[in-house]
């Protein structure tokens, strides 16, 4: 063998040994590092409200599970979202929010979406195929795929819901709703909203981090409105009943939107601004709030820190308490952000702590059905596609 062969093949070696120490190691890692729960004893939930919690509807208004290379069959140990652990927690329906892109230094005060892009290395490393690590649209199109795959696999027993009659399912059944992370998958494109939505997407928010075509983001750098773009879309993901999310949306494209008057909004993970002055940079305005209320829309709370102001079970219950003051009973909703690079004192097994820390504080258990699930339920029932 010559001594070219040698080189080339101890250098074939150590490329493969580098590729199997970023697949196996160090991507598991970061999914584990960026969505960590913090180490706590077991939750003590009485007999009586474990009971309780078993015959509730559970729905979770927004998940970033499909970012990540971590197999959702399987039980794992880190993160904070697998099919056995929504099960644990009894959870009914779970919203898939797709990530498709995260500029550099993100933050809640400002970002400009000309930043270099993380997520084409997070792509690239976690092995997405080429196809994905220039296109955002793309990016959209494999999480997909990857919900698919899963629903495909009678076993799991999970369903992605594109119409009303999808809700209607057997006992056991994860009832899956798909959303953009953002509408920057379309790419500048109406047509790509009908691509989506033959993906199986019935949800898009409109903005995430940073502006975009459609308009400003609240954490974005000119936090603008509409543009022409946006309207036309907005219109569009109307007349094709999909569900709009105005979470990390501008207050002005909020207000836009609301203006236009296409429908219930859904704010599907954040807070109450009034309730922590440490949410004043994630989280919309009360009379915003009030306003999407009335619209018939949704508030989904957060576990995280900027949207509420404490993110224990306990911190969580007493921001559900705040948004059923400005909100009422019919309009409250979970919407954890699990594995959304996010910090949580709890992963989707242990949703009974919630429904614990409720019922200390004395919240009827028929409100409490509301906001564990009944809500979004409904909401669904009465805005998905016939």
């Amino acid at each position: 063998m010559s001594k070219l062969k040698i080189i080339l093949g101890i250098i074939g070696a150590l490329i493969l040994i580098a590729l199997l120490y970023l697949f196996l190691i160090l991507v598991p890692q970061t999914d584990a590092n960026m969505n960590a729960v913090v180490e706590h004893e077991p939750y003590q939930i009485s007999p009586e409200t474990q009971a309780f919690h078993n015959t509730l509807t559970i729905a979770d208004l927004h998940g970033d599970t499909l970012l990540w290379r971590r197999n959702m069959e399987h039980r794992h140990d880190y993160g904070h979202i697998d099919l056995p652990r929504l099960r644990d927690g009894g959870v009914n329906i779970q919203v898939f929010s797709t990530v498709t892109k995260t500029p550099r230094g993100l933050n809640f005060d400002g970002n400009s979406a000309d930043a270099p892009d993380d997520l084409t290395l997070l792509a690239m490393a976690q092995l997405w195929p080429a196809r994905t690590w220039q296109s955002i649209f793309e990016r959209a199109v494999f999480q997909a795929e990857r919900l698919q795959k899963i629903e495909a696999n009678a076993d799991n027993k999970l369903v992605i819901a594109r119409t009303k009659a999808d809700l209607d399912q057997p006992d056991g059944t994860i009832i899956a709703i798909l959303a953009t992370e953002g509408s920057h998958p379309l790419e500048g494109k109406l047509e790509n909203i009908d691509r989506l939505y033959d993906e199986g997407y019935r949800m898009m928010g409109l903005q995430h981090f940073f502006d975009n075509a459609l308009g400003g983001s609240l954490h974005g750098e000119a936090k603008g409105g509409l543009t022409p773009f946006g309207r036309d879309a907005v219109r569009k993901m109307q007349e094709m009943n999909i569900i709009i999310d105005v979470a990390h949306s501008s207050e002005q494209v909020v207000r836009d939107v609301l203006d236009m008057r296409v429908g219930p909004l859904i704010i599907s993970h954040g807070g109450v601004r009034s309730d922590c002055a440490d949410s004043r940079k994630r989280n919309l305005p009360d009379d915003i709030l009030v306003r999407v209320r009335e619209s018939g829309g949704l508030l989904g709370v957060g576990y995280f820190h900027g949207a509420i102001c404490e993110i224990s079970p306990d911190g969580i219950a007493d921001a559900i308490v705040q948004a059923l003051t400005v909100m009422g009973t019919d309009y409250v909703a979970l919407g954890s952000d699990f594995d959304g690079t996010v910090k949580t004192t709890l992963d989707t097994s242990e949703l009974a702590a919630i429904t614990q820390a409720l019922r200390q504080r004395g919240i009827e258990d028929a409100i409490i059905r509301k906001v564990m699930g009944e809500n979004v339920e409904r909401f669904l029932r009465e805005n998905m596609p016939e």
